[in-house]
């Protein structure tokens, strides 16, 4: 899993320590940002499904509609999770019974 700092801003707060990456066995981009002081949890997590957000774009379409939006990724970043992403592109599906929860919803 690759994991790159970069500043998510929205609903009047910035957190500059925000991470994207990329998950191989998800197969997804993933965004986590605005960690609660207690839990560590982030406030916004996007990215934890398999095959969530196969481009960074729509990644960034998610995060905007939910409020929030990230700067402009440095060009070198943009170019580790892309191939952060091509190193794994063969890589197979999740199966057997540890794959099912993960292409299933927890709400169901």
């Amino acid at each position: 899993m690759s994991r790159y700092t970069i500043t998510v801003t929205g609903r009047g707060r910035s957190d500059p320590e925000a991470i994207i990456g990329y998950d191989p066995p998800l197969q997804t981009y993933f965004l986590q940002a605005f960690p609660h002081e207690e839990t560590d949890e982030p406030a916004l997590w996007l990215g934890t499904y398999e095959r969530d957000f196969d481009t960074i774009v729509a990644l960034h379409a998610a995060a905007f509609a939910k409020g929030y939006d990230f700067a402009p990724i440095a060009e070198e970043v943009a170019a580790q999770l892309a191939a952060d992403k091509a190193k794994h592109a063969g890589r197979p599906r999740h199966g057997g019974c540890l794959g099912e929860p993960l292409r299933k919803p927890h709400f169901e």
